[in-house]
């Protein structure tokens, strides 16, 4: 097959009435793909969705694009693939219906043959709509890559090859390749497949071929069975990548050919060894994310998606879960590439709704085909160890709904038997009807976030229950592994009672993984642990934000108004920049041996502060503040060490023993002093790490810092741009707000521009930002070959440049 990216030369504008065609319609705005047709659209105190979406709006948009079909096409098989269109996508093909899928996180396939028009040129539209239907920002559009595919009658489908690795040994692999050919013709047709096993040094390792006879209109699976001697397997540490190429031949010509990328690796779990990657045991250092990109909104760009996993690679993460719906490929194929282990989620509802619109209207009739097109998608990727049938679902606490449960897991099996089952179930959730029951006789309602949020310790109390244990029993009997949401209590219950029960903490609050981790290594049975969450994202808007007596914008319990966006609940901030509690959360998974430094913001000294489950102190690390010398300030430093030493400007100024009112956390009460601030870990009386932080002169200049020069030019590529307002030893100037514009010349446009700020009301669109914490994040996308030069400038400070070049 002829595989072409098809992202390039589409319209987009807002869809009203069929009768906007009277009065020429709406404007249409030329863009390429991924792109989130949401992310630009004005946010607004009355959107519909309110907190849930970061306040925006309701949409429907149509995406256009006309091409020029070949006469020479007639005979040819013609597909649309279309990676993620968010949300009830509807496909028209010269005004034509061609097909819907309401699914906005499953990729999906359109035959155009029976609707083009040879010879002439035709018109794709693609008309998406989004309405209550989230808990998060979701965005709306074709925010995934599309493909044409084109291929000759006698082909390989698409996701037609899957390949397994059944059988793993120190000297020898198995490795069977399943390859699908359709004959679409009206002739029996026999033809010869083969596939051909490279190393990542493309050295040949094995091919294997074989003839299959297809009659008319039918397809057929051919399997090849190869052997590799002294296999490199995949790991997180070393991921190596193999390739099949297959090619399906009529004699000497040549019909189709595909390329898969695979890994030879085994998952296996039991509750002697508990998870094991190729025979060795592996805890999940996991983190849960939501989908969307920072100031790109939820397109997922393959950069953007590949700087993901290696920024949480970097921060100590091994695992992710994606919450709570399908990840996009390109994510998958830099989790193999850099050896992130994946587990791949359904969907966050079944039949019983969470927001006014959600998937449960469309879950009953479509839930079979989007389980086959997560498992299609993830079959040959080897980071994708565990599917989720779904998350925090109503149904798991009821005998009727789970046998939704049931017939999902089953579905999953006979698709793919090689991987994990599991399901995030929360106990207060699967009991709902009880709990609010027992709530009725409040007087204020909640959300169940910040009814979650607010009840740290009682979520684990509930989800410990005789009651929970005995309403989730056959939800859990599902399952390979049962997944578990802010019940950590559970680990030792099961562990005594149910001792064959392998148990993962699907979610956890992240500020609670000093009692967590510790029963994660102490429990065979648990697997790991995934916080909530690795990345922050829009929506949900403040979740994670420390509340301070008396902001009565934000009364405990309750979401931030108008203009909040971000959840703010992330170890890394949108930017990818790692939050304090990352520093923590690393010295806790005892990675880390550097002391860590993170000052709680002096102008809130002595205000009584809740921080719920999700939040973490509203500390940076930073020694630069707009205080007065001597004012009050609290000091945290992170270490594993028996205690820490506090100098300022060389001069002791206390010692305080880690772990004294948390795990890996020493305590001081000090004054506010320009100069060097210097943390001292000590252990058995022995200094073993020192980190120093400085206040930043008065000489204050623009940074900036490309995450790398030399790009792809064909439009599917990014450059980060980091911009700091630093002096001239590169410390950064927290405490300095300042509007930064960029302008660029040359072909590249801005993708995004943004900053950390959970409250702005600045647009990821527009050329200027105002920095937070000394910060902005500005993301170039190349149009074309040649060099791109960007320009940022702020007020009172010389203007700075970078030069890029795409190729």
């Amino acid at each position: 097959m002829i595989r072409t990216p098809f992202n390039r030369d589409w319209t987009v504008g807002h869809k009203g009435s069929p009768f906007d065609a009277f009065s020429g319609g709406s404007a249409k705005t030329a863009v390429t793909l991924p792109h989130d047709g949401l992310r630009d659209l004005p946010r607004s105190a009355d959107s519909p969705s309110g907190s849930h979406t970061g306040y925006y709006p309701s949409a429907h948009l149509e995406y256009t694009k006309t091409i020029d079909v070949p006469a020479e096409w007639r005979d040819q098989s013609i597909v649309l693939d279309i990676e993620g269109a968010y949300r009830d996508a509807v496909v028209y093909v010269n005004g034509d219906f061609a097909a819907q899928r309401p699914n906005g996180y499953v990729g999906f396939s359109v035959a155009l043959d029976p609707f083009l028009r040879f010879g002439e040129a035709n018109t794709i539209s693609v008309e998406v709509r989004t309405h209550e239907d989230s808990r998060w920002y979701a965005g709306a559009g074709l925010y995934r890559n599309v493909w044409l595919v084109t291929a000759e009658p006698v082909h390989i489908p698409l996701d037609g090859v899957r390949i397994t690795t059944p059988v793993i040994e120190p000297d020898l692999a198995s490795v069977i390749t399943t390859v699908e050919v359709a004959n679409e013709t009206r002739h029996t047709r026999t033809v010869r497949v083969e596939t051909e096993i490279r190393d990542d040094a493309d050295v040949v390792l094995s091919l294997q071929t074989a003839p299959i006879t297809l009659l008319p209109g039918t397809t057929g699976r051919v399997h090849l069975r190869h052997y590799l001697s002294e296999p490199a397997l995949w790991n997180v540490d070393d991921p190596r990548l193999h390739t099949a190429h297959t090619r399906v031949r009529e004699g000497d010509t040549l019909l189709d050919e595909d390329e898969s990328v695979f890994g030879v690796r085994s998952v296996t779990v039991d509750p002697v060894h508990g998870l094991r990657i190729n025979g060795r045991s592996v805890k999940l250092r996991g983190g849960c994310i939501h989908h969307d990109n920072g100031p790109l909104g939820s397109a997922a760009h393959p950069r953007a998606e590949e700087r993901r996993v290696q920024l949480l690679k970097a921060a100590g993460y091994n695992a992710v879960r994606s919450s709570h719906n399908n990840i996009s490929r390109a994510f998958l194929e830099a989790c193999d590439r850099h050896g992130l282990l994946v587990w791949d989620e359904v969907s966050d509802v079944w039949t019983k709704s969470k927001t006014a619109f959600d998937y449960s209207l469309d879950f009953p009739e479509w839930w079979e085909r989007d389980v086959e097109s997560m498992v299609a998608k993830d079959f040959n990727h080897p980071s994708v160890i565990m599917y989720s049938t779904g998350n925090e679902i109503f149904e798991t606490g009821s005998a009727i709904g789970s046998t939704w449960g049931r017939a999902l897991a089953e579905k999953v099996r006979s698709l793919d038997d090689s991987r994990l089952i599991t399901n995030a179930i929360n106990g207060m959730v699967a009991t709902m009807d009880v709990f609010a029951a027992q709530m009725a006789s409040g007087d204020t309602p909640m959300n169940i976030n910040a009814l979650m949020g607010s009840m740290e310790d009682m979520m684990n109390m509930l989800g410990s229950t005789a009651l929970v244990s005995d309403r989730i029993e056959e939800s859990q009997s599902q399952l390979d592994v049962s997944g578990i949401n802010y019940a950590e209590a559970r680990y030792a219950i099961d562990a005594e009672h149910h001792p064959n029960r392998i148990l993962v903490g699907s979610e956890t609050f992240p500020r609670a993984l000093d009692r967590i981790w510790p029963l994660v290594e102490q429990h065979p049975t648990v697997i790991g642990d995934f916080a909530w969450t690795a990345w922050d994202y829009i929506g949900e808007a403040s979740i994670g934000r420390p509340v301070y007596a008396g902001d009565t914008d934000a009364p405990v319990g309750t979401s931030s108004p108008y203009p909040w966006m971000l959840a703010q609940s992330g170890t890394i901030d949108i930017l990818g920049n790692r939050r304090p509690v990352s520093f923590w959360q690393e010295t806790i998974w005892g990675l880390r041996d550097e002391p860590y430094i993170a000052v709680q913001r002096p102008e809130h000294h002595g205000r009584e502060v809740f921080v719920g489950g999700w939040s973490w102190d509203d500390a940076i690390s930073s020694w630069s503040w707009a205080v007065p010398p001597g004012s009050p300030i609290n000091v945290d430093v992170y270490s594993d060490a028996d205690e820490v030493e506090l100098r300022l400007n060389g001069t002791i100024i206390g010692r305080a023993q880690v772990g004294a009112q948390k795990a890996c956390i020493a305590k001081f009460e000090t004054e506010y002093h320009p100069g060097e601030l210097t943390a001292i870990a000590i252990r058995d009386g022995i200094e073993i790490g020192s980190s120093t932080l400085r206040t930043r002169s008065d000489i204050i200049q623009l940074a900036l810092t490309p995450d790398r020069t030399e790009l792809t030019a064909d439009g599917g590529d990014l450059a980060y741009l980091s911009v700091e307002l630093s002096d001239e030893t590169g410390t950064i100037a927290t405490d300095v707000a300042t509007a930064v514009s960029v302008e660029i010349e040359g072909p590249g446009i801005l993708a995004g521009f943004g900053s950390a700020q959970p409250d702005s009301i600045e647009e990821f669109a527009a050329a200027t930002r105002t920095t937070y914490d000394g910060r902005a994040l500005a993301i170039i996308r190349p149009t074309g070959p040649g060099t791109i030069t960007v320009r940022a400038a702020a007020a009172g400070l010389p203007p700075q440049y970078v030069n890029l070049t795409a190729r």
